[in-house]
């Protein structure tokens, strides 16, 4: 049952099938992770999202399971796989790895991915790719001093196309194992041609604004639900029958 018509379900509905759960399974972007040391689940894309299926309909709880955890990478997360994911029978997995990756291979990045999406596949549950945002284009003179030969690590690998490499290889492989994909990558570049992206990452390097985590909201609301959907929102919360 996808998403939007478990947003649907009357008292015996949610009675038979449960609530709505979601995993989000990432490293420090879903983590909720911001400026350094600092973590704000409420500003977090998954919390927005949460709430805009909220705003849709209220009637059905949506739970999200974060099992994000900062600097990690897919690679080092398949031993998370079967435990923190799958093991919740979510009705949907949001899969966002490849800022960390990209210090690795190319080989290992896909290899993983593959290994994550077959997973979910064989379990049958619903699954998004979320690609990352971009990483910064250069050393700002505000990054944090700790942080400075990292950051311009990080500025190589954009500047030189490792990390749109990345990107175009996973999304390629998401999409030919049917995964359905919430390309955020893509409207980062687009804005990259207009906007000081650096600018929008609040650590400067990797970690969006809080503003950007509402673009990764709204393009997986706008996957996840066609808003021409006809929602019951006459049920009422406590004596629906």
């Amino acid at each position: 049952m996808k998403i939007k018509d478990k947003l649907n379900m009357n008292t015996e509905q949610l009675m038979e099938n449960g609530p709505i759960t979601i995993v989000v399974f990432g490293d420090s972007i879903t983590h909720g992770a911001f400026g350094p040391g600092e973590i704000d689940y409420e500003a977090v894309y998954w919390n927005i999202l949460k709430k805009r299926l909220n705003e849709v309909r209220n009637y059905v709880p949506v739970n999200i399971i974060n099992a994000g955890i900062g600097g990690t990478s897919a690679k080092s997360s398949l031993c998370r796989l079967d435990k923190q994911v799958l093991a919740h029978n979510p009705d949907l997995i949001i899969v966002c790895f490849g800022l960390n990756d990209v210090n690795g291979s190319l080989e290992d990045y896909i290899a993983s991915l593959n290994t994550i999406f077959t997973k979910c596949i064989e379990k049958g549950i619903d699954t998004v790719f979320m690609t990352p945002n971009m990483l910064n284009t250069y050393v700002a003179p505000d990054t944090n001093k700790q942080y400075l030969e990292y950051a311009a690590k990080t500025a190589e690998f954009q500047n030189s196309g490792k990390m749109d490499l990345f990107m175009e290889n996973s999304v390629n492989l998401a999409k030919e194992m049917g995964i359905s994909v919430c390309d955020c990558y893509y409207e980062w570049k687009k804005l990259n041609k207009t906007t000081d992206t650096t600018m929008l990452l609040e650590n400067r390097i990797n970690h969006p604004t809080r503003e950007m985590h509402k673009l990764f909201a709204d393009k997986l609301f706008s996957l996840l639900i066609d808003e021409k959907n006809d929602f019951n929102n006459n049920s009422d919360t406590m004596w629906n029958r």
